[in-house]
């Protein structure tokens, strides 16, 4: 079985690629670090280590093509390709759709068969948007003729991947925890082979529950790590302050996720803790620089903190009081090496809080929880 896959980086690498080879998949990375690309194809393997332990995985029946310099493989690949899979950032699906708009049309014009797209990123409808993309890149019948063989189920993707510098371009270090959860409807002929995949009718319940608790999560040790100085996840979690915080902003969300979709609620706090506990491994510790990085993005309407404050409001009838904490510690994040950080400061230097943060949210700004995260702000600032 071949498998193409778009991203070669660390999550590529350590979490989808690994997975791939334990299934029995000759896996064919396509990015553009011609670096990685020139390891992959003259090592054809790599290992992968488990954070927290001994235990390491090697990697074979790999090989890399250049997404820029060698279109014409690329998408003979995708054309031959079992499955198609990317790794590569939710802002990059619609860089690499047309790569794959020409892969998927060749394939149905070459009867093909069955072929099921999968885009493995930290987004909800990640497998739809690029869909969505591919379809801008095809016309009339061949938009039909690729439809009719070609699934994108949508999937949902945990694992931590800790940022890293080895010496071995292609070694990488993950945690040894992952979900990967993906939807059937969608799905195009049988399901993908691949071990480690859990198949769903309805994946919304698990996008939500991750987004919603790793997420969100990860956000308040990197926000108000930043803002008490902190310059890891690990030291933040050691501060009590944090946790303190981290505790109550995830019981927020749990009660919108128990409320929402039934999750019992004693499972729920299981995982939520499994949660921290990912979070405190010393093997795994981040940056908080790196995991805040895009924080515009991260207070979005429908992203991490925005979403699960406004629906604890609307179905508690209570204040999110942990929650607007942690958005107000995302306001008050001015690294200044990230540029998002860098003009949402500029933004609100000129313009104030509720016009910034209405604008970033889609909230209105007289919003209650525009309110009530400004006067945590003024709270934090002063």
């Amino acid at each position: 079985m071949k498998a193409v896959h778009f991203g070669a980086g660390n999550i590529g690498r350590g979490f989808i690629g690994a997975l791939l080879d334990q299934s029995g998949f000759e896996t064919i990375f396509v990015d553009v670090n011609e670096t990685l690309i020139d390891q992959l194809n003259e090592r054809r393997s790599y290992t992968v280590d488990l954070a927290g332990s001994s235990e390491s995985l090697e990697v074979n029946h790999v090989s890399g093509l250049n997404s820029i310099k060698q279109k014409e493989a690329v998408i003979e690949a995708i054309a031959e390709a079992d499955l198609v899979t990317t790794a590569v950032g939710p802002h990059i699906l619609s860089v690499i759709s047309g790569l794959l708009a020409e892969g998927l049309k060749q394939r149905a014009g070459n009867n093909g068969g069955p072929v099921n797209v999968i885009a493995c990123e930290n987004m909800i409808g990640g497998s739809e948007s690029l869909k969505a993309s591919v379809l801008e890149h095809l016309q009339g019948d061949e938009a039909d003729a690729v439809l009719e063989e070609t699934g994108f189920p949508n999937a949902a993707v945990d694992r931590i991947v800790p940022d890293q510098s080895n010496e071995d371009p292609l070694a990488v270090k993950v945690e040894p925890y992952y979900e990967w959860v993906v939807e059937t409807p969608a799905i195009k002929g049988e399901r993908p082979d691949v071990e480690g995949i859990t198949y769903v009718n309805d994946l919304t319940p698990y996008i939500e529950r991750k987004l919603f608790t790793v997420n969100t999560g990860h956000a308040v040790p990197a926000y108000l790590g930043y803002y008490y100085g902190h310059k890891t996840i690990m030291e933040a979690m050691n501060d009590p302050k944090v946790k303190d915080v981290l505790r109550g902003t995830l019981a927020e969300t749990g009660a919108v996720l128990i409320e929402k979709y039934g999750f019992d609620k004693e499972t729920h706090q299981a995982y939520a803790d499994k949660i921290i506990g990912r979070f405190e491994n010393p093997d795994l510790s981040d940056e908080v620089t790196r995991v805040g990085r895009a924080p515009k993005r991260k207070l979005g309407p429908k992203d991490r903190l925005i979403r699960p404050a406004v629906e604890y409001a609307e179905r508690m009838n209570e204040e999110p009081a942990h929650l607007a904490e942690v958005i107000a510690a995302a306001l008050l994040y001015d690294y200044k090496k990230d540029p998002e950080a860098a003009e949402l400061q500029e933004e609100l230097k000129n313009e104030g809080l509720p016009a910034t943060l209405a604008r970033t949210s889609g909230l209105d700004a007289g919003h209650p929880l525009v309110q009530l995260v400004e006067q945590k702000y003024n709270q934090m600032k002063a």
